[in-house]
């Protein structure tokens, strides 16, 4: 069966860029379509940030219940515990059905249209959608919004299948691998890996560049590298993975060190974990005359693309590639769809990796800073000496908060943490480097005790060269 529809706005991926999109298209009266062929909620919802969240949250549940097991602490103890990981993946599992069926009733609540399928363009406008109830439709829209996403990257010389996988087929393990090599030390692999080896797998790190978590300064990732060491994770940094081979029935990963020496770790999982790309790959894009910036949709500071009435959105649109940006900008497109004046122009994007501890980033280090030209001065708190930190286990792990500020008027350039929990605190520091906070503005801020966010008060104040809580 073949019908025709046209529609004022026609959203191409239902993640968290795109449903955001036409649920605010349609609130502010335009005839919205919005089409998805792999669930609702994108990469993130379905096999990303979510159920990776909810992994680590068992890992760490779990981890917890062996500490008090093998000794009385806090004044807990408990039997020896067992772990059942198919169960984690089922709880999982559960989870991320509830959300996404609430993601449709979201659209469907706001009165946007949901087709299943797949979407290939014949032109800028005009697409014809396969549905998985076998019907073809035909659309042409006045507006397009591209939110098709990204997905994981597989190395052509070690694809995945069999004992080598990426970190949807992890969150999908019914069998927990005695021994996981990890290739690729940045979030996604460092987060899923710490999760495995909390639940009891052997864990070993191959990561191309001299450092686990590029992107993060040193001072960062010290305490992440510590949690390492401690549990007894193998980092080998500065190696290049060369291929999988069997040996006496065995998956063995070959890698290369700096040296060019060839190395060998026997796994009886390989997780590559080495970045994504975005989805750009058979639905028409050729068909589209839209410019490229690298393997990235080109647009300018209104998601515009070069063609007239097609936007692009997410991590279709190049780095950072999260969740929130892309939601951010799925809004922002639909009130400039509906005549609205905005333009996408963040101050900064906060990173969170959910490693142990957690990391959250926003704005400039300092090293970025001085490099800009900026003279700065820095303020530093360290979680050992907040009550909060300390009575959620947290505190001693070398945590801290960080803020960096231009020395002439003391507005905060960035502000960067690392601590157990310490994802939490995002929103604040996103917010105060959107309002153009001050240091004077943070610390004259009356911040709960006992909560983690008292940490960034003491940081300014820290940097104002007078903290309370720890010696000047």
């Amino acid at each position: 069966m073949s019908t025709t529809r046209t529609c004022q706005v026609l959203v191409v991926g239902g993640g968290p860029g795109g449903y955001p999109a036409a649920i605010r298209a349609s609130q502010l009266g335009l005839d919205t379509v919005i089409v998805d062929k792999h669930g609702l909620g994108g990469a993130c919802l379905n096999r990303g940030c979510i159920p990776s969240k909810a992994f680590i949250h068992a890992a760490s549940r779990y981890e917890d219940m062996v500490r008090h097991a093998e000794k009385d602490e806090m004044g807990l103890k408990v039997a020896q515990p067992t772990l059942d990981i198919a169960g984690v993946v089922s709880w999982k599992d559960d989870i991320v059905s509830r959300l996404t069926k609430g993601v449709g009733q979201l659209l469907q609540s706001a009165k946007v249209e949901v087709l299943a399928g797949w979407a290939v363009f014949r032109n800028a406008k005009t697409c014809v959608v396969k549905t998985e109830a076998g019907e073809t439709i035909k659309i042409t829209a006045e507006h397009v919004i591209l939110a098709t996403g990204s997905r994981e990257i597989e190395l052509p010389f070690m694809p995945f299948g069999g004992d080598v996988i990426g970190s949807t087929q992890a969150l999908g393990l019914t069998e927990l691998p005695g021994k996981l090599v990890v290739v690729g030390g940045g979030y996604i692999g460092l987060e899923l890996g710490i999760a495995l080896r909390k639940m009891g797998s052997d864990v070993a790190v191959v990561e191309a560049t001299d450092s686990i978590l590029p992107g993060y300064d040193k001072e960062l990732i010290r305490p992440v590298e510590m949690w390492l060491r401690k549990n007894k994770v193998e980092l080998n940094t500065g190696c290049k993975a060369k291929g999988v081979i069997r040996v006496d029935d065995q998956t063995v990963l070959e890698f290369e060190d700096i040296k060019g020496k060839i190395h060998r770790i026997e796994s009886d999982k390989v997780l590559v974990a080495v970045g994504r790309k975005p989805v750009t790959e058979g639905w028409g894009l050729e068909n589209m005359g839209l410019d490229m910036d690298g393997p990235f949709v080109k647009i300018n500071h209104q998601c515009r693309t070069a063609m007239r009435g097609v936007y692009a959105i997410g991590d279709l649109t190049g780095e950072p590639l999260l969740a929130h940006k892309a939601a951010k900008q799925g809004e922002l497109v639909a009130e400039i769809i509906a005549g609205h004046r905005r333009a996408y122009n963040p101050v900064s994007v906060a990173t969170v990796c959910f490693t142990e501890p957690e990391l959250v980033g926003v704005g400039l280090t300092p090293a970025e800073a001085r490099a800009k030209g900026e003279a700065v001065m820095t303020g530093k708190f360290p979680l050992a000496a907040s009550g909060r930190a300390l009575t959620m286990g947290g505190g001693m792990d070398g945590g801290f908060v960080r803020v960096t500020a231009r020395q002439s008027d003391h507005v905060i350039l960035g502000i960067h943490a690392v601590g157990k929990h310490i994802s939490e605190l995002s929103g604040e520091f996103a917010m105060a480097l959107e309002m153009g906070a001050t240091l004077e503005d943070i610390a004259g801020v009356i911040h709960v005790h006992p909560t983690l966010t008292e940490g960034f008060a003491e940081s300014a104040l820290t940097a104002l060269g007078h903290p309370i809580h720890i010696s000047a």
